[in-house]
């Protein structure tokens, strides 16, 4: 007997319908059907202004559709507060670094462990109380190369390190979908590296999608990349699908001759 076919919240972990935010008049995401397919790194691309981050705003709910939906698993999370949504397994990483600047690599990692217990913060309590989370906290240094920077104050790590601290932060909140916002803006091409490599590994057993301007990290770890412009979507697919749409060459370059350019 054949398999039955599998269904769409089990293909698709998050999926938005005709999603579309108006500010007084002006429309800064229009009509966009955007499907997430479970396990994959998905990238969000497009010039600036193009409303990718008003996007990530309504999945976060911190900006309300004008009208659509938002389907998270099968379920409506269209009206639901940022807790609710936070709750579900969604689980945003902000565009620039958003550590506590004062604790150390090790306090911020437990920040993220404590919502694994019955109170969510227990900043008041004594430090041989949250011992036990300190195991746990090591892994998630240690998986993205900060163990020994684990007594460390956060504000004097270099950038690309708080990058990699937000991200285990973030991982320590068990996300099934993690959103990344431009995680590797301002770095190097060393700490590009790092954190691509980090994505990648933190992919191995959830959903991630991102927004990213650097085209060589897309081109890299990502399995599907959906194009905005003017807050609608103009192409999605494989990087070799997206890279040579004439719509995306224009957007990008004002210009259709342009493949070669926007590889790199």
């Amino acid at each position: 007997m054949a398999a039955a076919p599998q269904s769409t919240a089990d293909s698709f972990i998050l999926e938005t319908r005709h999603l579309t935010k108006e500010f007084s008049g002006f429309v800064a995401v229009s009509n966009v059907d955007l499907r997430v397919r479970r396990g994959q790194i998905h990238a969000l691309i497009g010039p600036n202004g193009a409303g990718k981050t008003t996007f990530f705003n309504l999945l976060t709910k911190f900006l309300i559709p004008t009208r659509g939906q938002i389907v998270y698993r099968g379920e409506d999370i269209t009206l639901e507060k940022p807790a609710q949504v936070a709750r579900r397994g969604i689980v945003r990483s902000f565009q620039m670094s958003a550590v506590f600047p004062h604790l150390t690599v090790l306090e911020n990692v437990r920040v993220g462990l404590q919502r694994s217990l019955a109170t969510t913060f227990h900043f008041w309590k004594r430090e041989s109380s949250l011992a036990v989370l300190n195991t746990r906290a090591m892994e998630l240094l240690d998986g993205v190369d900060l163990a020994p920077f684990a007594p460390v104050v956060a504000v004097e790590l270099p950038y690309g390190r708080k990058r990699a601290l937000e991200i285990a932060t973030t991982l320590a909140m068990d996300p099934e979908l993690m959103l990344l916002d431009e995680p590797t803006q301002g770095m190097g091409h060393e700490d590009v590296d790092r954190v691509t490599t980090l994505i990648k590994q933190a992919a191995a057993n959830r959903t991630i999608l991102m927004v990213e301007h650097n085209m060589h990290v897309v081109s890299k770890i990502a399995d599907t990349i959906t194009v905005l412009q003017r807050g609608q979507i103009i192409a999605s697919g494989s990087y070799a699908e997206v890279s040579r749409n004439p719509l995306v060459m224009e957007a990008y370059m004002g210009s259709t001759d342009t493949e070669l350019r926007m590889r790199h």
